[in-house]
């Protein structure tokens, strides 16, 4: 009898979420969502599965998701195998010409291809893009001192419409052309922020390995939940934001003042992170809005 209850009691919540599940799903269908895709979630198998699924659940229900993905270690990884020193200056992984055919292989053809594979099996249709495909991102310089590496000089989003009106998944590498035809290494973070905006995106998710932005960075019940543009430029003046946040937190900013409705910074290190901050009232991370919006206590 005891089983019973508990397998009833389980089909009750899955059902509670449903039913909360719904409005968001009615409210995001046809919407495009891009997700910037890193850290844990693509080293650690549960959490790369979690997020396989999220990703096919949220197209499977009418969402249209957009991936953008790095793979710093597994840059490492390959650049150690090959007796390439990496260098780091300012916070930016120095690419001479060697380094970016390393970087080129890796995020095209076994990283993109990996995320490809893995969101194929959980039924999800995904197809794999670069910059340089159908000519989707442009890239130009930063100059000499960081060799080829790159900021987004543009974004061509005609190339994925045909796929997202088909319900395909597109899986982008952050790696684009400038206007000579020289692939440059692009933060990630850029090129999802730069896509979200040109697609005129309904949100952008940065999933990261942290909890969002916090009032007290050693104290992570000190999460906001909700933060304005204006708020978040204050944070960051203020120096609340600070380190590897700002980008994150400079990314959302941008994204939001070319139109993008809200953008999010989400721990990618909590399975499903994903659906969590799109379907559910409360969400998991920060939220960087226009205006602020009710949310729930």
């Amino acid at each position: 009898m005891s089983s019973d209850l508990s397998i009833l009691a389980a089909d009750a919540s899955r059902v509670s979420v449903l039913s909360e599940a719904l409005p968001y799903i009615q409210r995001f269908a046809g919407r495009q969502v891009v997700v910037k895709y890193g850290g844990a979630a693509m080293v650690e198998e549960g959490l790369r599965d979690a997020v396989f699924r999220d990703l096919a659940l949220l197209a499977c229900v009418g969402v249209r998701p957009v991936v953008v993905h790095g793979g710093g270690p597994e840059i490492n990884h390959w650049l150690h195998r090959l007796r390439i020193e990496p260098c780091f200056r300012d916070g930016l992984r120095v690419t001479d010409a060697d380094t970016m055919d390393v970087v080129e292989m890796v995020l095209v053809g076994r990283v993109n291809k990996q995320i490809v594979n893995g969101l194929n099996q959980v039924g999800g249709r995904a197809v794999g893009l670069s910059g340089s495909d159908g000519s989707l991102v442009s890239a130009r310089s930063l100059g000499e001192r960081f060799g080829l590496v790159g900021d987004v000089a543009g974004v061509n989003p005609a190339v994925l419409a045909p796929l997202l009106e088909a319900g395909y998944i597109p899986v982008i590498s952050s790696v684009a052309p400038d206007h000579l035809g020289r692939m440059h290494n692009i933060n990630a973070d850029t090129v999802a922020g730069e896509l979200a905006a040109a697609l005129q995106a309904e949100k952008l998710i940065l999933l990261t390995d942290t909890t969002g932005i916090l009032r007290d960075r050693n104290d992570p019940g000190s999460l906001i939940r909700q933060v304005t543009l204006n708020e978040a430029r204050g944070l960051i003046a203020e120096g609340v934001v600070q380190g590897g946040m700002t980008p994150k937190t400079e990314c959302c900013i941008r994204a939001l003042a070319q139109g993008v409705t809200a953008a999010h910074i989400v721990d990618g290190r909590v399975p499903h992170a994903l659906l969590l901050e799109v379907f559910t009232d409360a969400g998991i991370g920060t939220m960087v809005v226009g205006r602020h919006q009710p949310v729930p206590a």
